[in-house]
C-alpha cells in the first residue's frame, strides 16, 4: 500500500468501487492506510464535488441493508450516527410490521407461552433496535392471556 500513500484519491476510489462509504468512515480508512491528513481532506472534497462520495447515498444504502437484516429504528439511528451520517427521516417503513416479521422468523407464529418467553422475545426485539411501544404491540397481538400474574 505504499504506492497508495501518496495518492489518497486513488485509494478512496478503489474503496468506493467496492461499496458506499460515509465521509467519516472513508477518512478513517485513508488515515489508517498512512495517507496525509491534509491530502485526505482535499481528496474527500474532490470526491464529493465529483459525486463519487455522497453521505446521503450512503445513509440510504445503510438504511436498506439494516432493514433487510431485520433491525429497528433505534439500531438504524445508532448505526448511521456511528458512521458519521446524518439521521435523516427514514423511508416509509412500517416498523410494527417489520418487528412482527422479525419476531415470526425467530419464534414462529405461536404466541409467548409464559412470562419468561414473553421477556425473551422482548429482549430479542429490543436488541434488534425496536422501541418499547412497538415491542409491546407485537407481543400483545399474539398474547392470549396476561402474564403479569405469573
Amino acid at each position: 500500500m505504499t504506492a497508495e500513500r501518496g495518492d489518497p484519491t486513488a485509494l478512496a476510489l478503489r474503496l468506493l468501487a467496492r461499496r458506499e462509504y460515509g465521509r467519516l468512515e472513508l477518512r478513517d480508512k485513508l488515515l489508517r492506510a498512512g495517507c496525509d491528513a491534509g491530502d485526505v481532506a482535499l481528496a474527500l472534497d474532490a470526491l464529493v464535488a465529483a459525486g463519487a462520495q455522497d453521505d446521503a447515498r450512503y445513509v440510504e444504502m445503510l438504511t436498506r441493508a439494516r432493514v433487510r437484516q431485520g433491525h429497528g429504528p433505534l439500531r438504524l439511528r445508532q448505526d448511521v450516527q456511528r458512521a458519521g451520517g446524518e439521521a435523516t427521516a427514514a423511508p416509509e417503513i412500517d416498523w410494527l410490521q417489520q418487528a412482527q416479521a422479525v419476531c415470526r422468523k425467530r419464534f414462529g407464529n405461536s404466541p409467548p407461552t409464559d412470562a419468561k418467553d414473553y421477556a425473551k422475545r422482548a429482549r430479542f426485539l429490543a436488541g434488534r433496535g425496536f422501541t418499547g411501544e412497538t415491542i409491546r404491540r407485537v407481543l400483545a397481538a399474539g398474547r392470549e392471556r396476561d402474564f403479569s400474574a405469573d
